[in-house]
């Protein structure tokens, strides 16, 4: 009976598999710290890459497994679940979302077909209930064309954080940071207290520029001065390489954020008009980094505006 079940479900969850494009990336898991994992995605900007450009990761507990993030696109998630079930066929019981960002949330559904209950921080209904993001998937359903399609859908949350969060799953012990607009309407982060590794989401990108919009950037820069005190063995940044040397990976957004807000700061202070304002800045501790072409100017000028409403 045990074996028949078995099948069943087997076939159950290829059958699912089959309704999603194939990848053509290569996404694999990497083993971190006890029973903590990570599945790098590359650096690149939003379209590159069938979508495969931010980071995810997964906890193996005796009582199931925590996921954190969803990727881009079902099929990058389906993908990473094959990478799961290399390790362990408990069940996906939890996924831990960083922040609503379609990098990070178009894989969601494959988890909730598992049977996963999806955590977001509080913020994430301004995004949801927002134009933005129906139009940016109706957009990526072409931009992403098979990977995100007709029958991608945004999940909803099934519970909102608003503040640090403690729990346990099997032995594993979790603490959920929650941090508010930073980076986005809404943003946490996820330490494994037992595997001693810190899964930050996009509050901190490594090795490219990262990525403002419409972020609080005064409230991002505090942020990673208490997420820079932290504790941990490991640490993976939504976007870039996990490592050892958690300080040393935070170091690139860190300097970019107050560098943008000493410069700007000065800049609106003065009523410097911006064109002049971007000409004059020397770029070059930044310009050779990955995005740096196709993100700075937008975010020197996100940038720019938030700091004349906050400071005028």
């Amino acid at each position: 009976m045990k074996t028949l079940i078995l099948a069943l479900s087997l076939l159950s969850f290829f059958s699912q598999a089959a309704n999603y494009a194939e990848v053509g990336v290569e996404v694999e898991s990497k083993r971190l710290n006890g029973n903590a994992y990570y599945i790098p995605g590359i650096s690149g900007s939003a379209t590159e890459y069938e979508g495969f450009i931010s980071n995810a990761g997964f906890i193996v507990t005796t009582e199931g497994v925590v996921v954190f993030d969803g990727l881009g696109s079902p099929p990058l998630a389906n993908a990473m679940l094959s990478e799961i079930r290399k390790v362990t066929d408990k069940p996906i019981k939890l996924v831990i979302v960083s922040h609503y960002h379609a990098d990070h949330i178009y894989g969601l559904q494959v988890f909730k077909a598992q049977g996963a209950q999806i955590w977001a921080p509080k913020g994430v209904w301004d995004y949801l209930d927002s134009e933005t993001a129906e139009t940016l998937l109706k957009s990526r359903r072409d931009t992403l064309f098979p990977w995100v399609n007709d029958e991608t859908y945004l999940v909803e949350p099934d519970r909102i954080i608003d503040k640090d969060t403690q729990f346990s799953l099997g032995e594993h012990k979790f603490l959920i940071s929650y941090f508010g607009k930073v980076h986005s309407d809404g943003d946490m982060s996820l330490l494994s207290v037992t595997d001693q590794t810190l899964y930050s989401g996009d509050i901190i990108f490594e090795g490219r520029i990262p990525f403002v919009g419409d972020a609080d950037i005064i409230k991002w820069s505090k942020t990673l001065d208490r997420v820079r005190n932290m504790q941990v063995e490991y640490f993976v940044p939504g976007h870039g390489s996990a490592s050892d040397q958690p300080k040393e990976t935070m170091d690139l957004t860190y300097r970019y954020l107050n560098f943008l807000l000493d410069k700007l700061g000065k800049a609106v202070e003065a009523m410097d008009q911006f064109e002049e304002t971007y000409d004059a800045i020397d770029w070059s501790e930044f310009e050779d980094e990955p995005a740096f072409d196709a993100a700075n100017r937008k975010n020197v000028y996100a940038v720019y505006l938030y700091l004349e409403r906050v400071l005028d």
